[in-house]
């Protein structure tokens, strides 16, 4: 073979390989218009029965060279690059996506309180609100400390039936009293669609806790607000998941979006639940929203507390929540893992000391 009859079929080589490249990317255009018609409809990307008969056919069409099963794995190659197409397609459509908004999400709050962008937040309080008493001790301790934000939960869905379960609308009530008288702002979990309306007088934060965070109906009612909501990653959610829950809150216009990582269940038994820091730097990177981290319900253990706020701070979250409560032995819920005043103002003074919390 002379060089001409080479050079030739190596043009002859060049001009196929354009051609397959525009087969290709005219394949992945029908691909990604395909995905957007299956995102309306609600139905899955992968279509397993689908793709067995677009391979059945390509392999009763060969003619050689190549063999049926070379036809079988090429083919799969670019089944799989064109399902991999339309998951970073569907990345890009979220509103909650770094890629559809490249600066970090920073909520205003009442006073110029912010959660995101260059300081920290750290936001303490009892599980519970218990009494009047009670609620604002934890209220003159946290001013004192120099805290902002106050947590405080009236409506309490406990694993028991028979566990204490919040008092309701007038624990929302003390809660607001208590800090309207120390300056604070106030963050509480809603459970029920309903509760909403008449909580917006007595919270600046709506906390959607870990157990309804595909609370759908509820994700739903939060996103026609105009108020901050604080999502928390279900026990045993995938970060997809978790991020898909803040899109409903997201997609029905309300954009002041926290998340907060609580410790997911695993095996491990020496704390409550295993705390995934993983999670904070590729929540922040996956996400612009602001993330925190919950050191109480992710441990479950006072004795670690420090050591693990630290630890979220250096992977980049945004604030830190934390359970206080004036006697913890006498607590109504989560006693053994509440600090006492005197413990969260060592706990607030180390994490401060550290240098991480800006």
């Amino acid at each position: 073979m002379t060089n001409v009859e080479l050079d030739g079929l190596r043009a002859r080589l060049d001009e196929i390989n354009g051609q397959l490249l525009e087969l290709i990317s005219e394949r992945a255009q029908v691909v990604q218009e395909i995905g957007v018609v299956k995102e309306k409809q609600g139905v899955p990307k992968f279509d397993p029965e689908r793709e067995k008969a677009m391979l059945e056919k390509l392999v009763a069409s060969n003619k050689g060279p190549f063999t049926s099963g070379t036809i079988r794995s090429l083919f799969k190659q670019i089944f799989a690059a064109s399902l991999d197409l339309q998951s970073d397609e569907h990345k890009k459509s979220l509103l909650v996506s770094r890629k559809t908004r490249k600066e970090d999400t920073v909520i205003v709050l009442p006073g110029d309180i912010t959660i995101g962008g260059l300081s920290s937040v750290m936001v303490a309080g009892p599980c519970s609100v218990e009494s009047e008493l009670q609620t604002r001790t934890v209220a003159a301790a946290l001013q004192k400390a120099g805290i902002k934000v106050m947590r405080g939960g009236a409506f309490k869905p406990r694993t028991s039936p028979y566990d204490f379960q919040g008092l309701g609308m007038d624990g929302l009530r003390i809660l607001r009293e208590a800090a309207d008288e120390y300056g604070l702002l106030t963050i509480s979990e809603i459970v029920d669609p309903a509760h909403l309306e008449p909580a917006l007088d007595y919270v600046d934060i709506i906390q959607i806790g870990a157990r309804n965070m595909q609370n759908f109906e509820l994700l739903k009612a939060a996103g026609e607000l105009n108020k901050p909501v604080l999502l928390k990653r279900g026990l045993a959610a995938t970060m997809e998941e978790f991020l898909h829950a803040a899109e409903y809150i997201m997609s029905r216009g309300n954009t002041q979006v926290m998340l907060i990582e609580r410790g997911i269940r695993t095996y491990e038994k020496w704390t409550r639940n295993t705390l995934d820091i993983s999670a904070v730097p590729i929540l922040k990177q996956e996400s612009h929203l602001p993330v925190l981290v919950d050191v109480t319900h992710s441990t479950g253990r006072k004795d670690i507390l420090i050591p693990c706020a630290k630890a979220a701070l250096a992977a980049g979250a945004d604030g830190i929540m934390v359970e206080v409560h004036p006697d913890p032995a006498t607590a109504l819920s989560d006693a053994a893992q509440q600090l006492n005043i005197e413990e969260f103002n060592t706990f607030f003074s180390e994490v401060k000391a550290s240098g991480l919390f800006r």
